[in-house]
């Protein structure tokens, strides 16, 4: 299978779904845009390494993995998106020390961090872009922006036009119509999915049938 590299396009947040942020990636060589949902605290930690000039007063968990890494000559050599299954990125980090190879085992919204801070190139299959790659049409204005890194493109419109992200219908719902098999399947599946903020929904109405 064929490897695609891919660049940060850039961050944007959801305007209806609360602490939900889309990381768009590019790939380098065409127009297809892969967009990954990541939490709040993966979105920060990556605009900071975007953002050279922003230095934390101490380093987050990734900047301490880095300083770690330092220490003990490990290097990150690429990070390779090498599954998507139900809407859920895999990622690999290939690591290097000693002239070693490793291949660990990572989030997407983590491998990505740390490529940044190891300025690392970041690698998806055809195969995985053909199946999650969108084309975003801008307007005129945004057209303006499209080149740069700090475009801002509106969540909600990117999980409209992409298959990978799935809108579950009962976040919308009223829990209280699940039956506590389904609100079971459906905690797993957000767990899974890392949707904690939808899982603790669950867990707050499953909380209820309990009492």
């Amino acid at each position: 299978m064929s490897l695609v590299r891919l660049k940060i396009k850039g961050i944007s947040y959801s305007q209806t779904q609360n602490g939900a942020y889309a990381l768009i990636l590019n790939e380098v060589d065409g127009d297809r845009k892969l967009p990954i949902v990541i939490g709040a605290f993966e979105a920060q930690s990556i605009a900071i390494a975007l953002e050279k000039e922003i230095k934390p007063p101490r380093p987050l968990t990734h900047d301490l993995f880095k300083n770690f890494a330092d220490r003990f000559d490990i290097v990150i050599k690429q990070v390779i998106i090498h599954k998507l299954v139900d809407g859920v990125f895999y990622s690999s980090i290939i690591c290097e020390r000693d002239k070693i190879e490793e291949i660990i085992d990572a989030r997407t919204s983590d491998a990505i961090a740390l490529a940044l801070r190891f300025n690392a190139p970041i690698f998806t299959y055809k195969t995985i872009l053909d199946k999650a790659g969108i084309y975003l049409k801008f307007s005129s204005k945004d057209s303006e922006k499209e080149d740069s890194d700090e475009s801002s493109i509106v969540v909600d419109e990117i999980l409209q036009e992409s298959e990978t992200v799935e809108i579950d219908p009962g976040a919308a719902a009223p829990y209280r119509e699940f039956s506590l098999e389904e609100l079971n399947q459906e905690l797993e599946k957000a767990v899974a999915s890392e949707d904690y903020e939808k899982a603790a929904k669950i867990r707050d109405e499953i909380s209820k049938r309990a009492k």
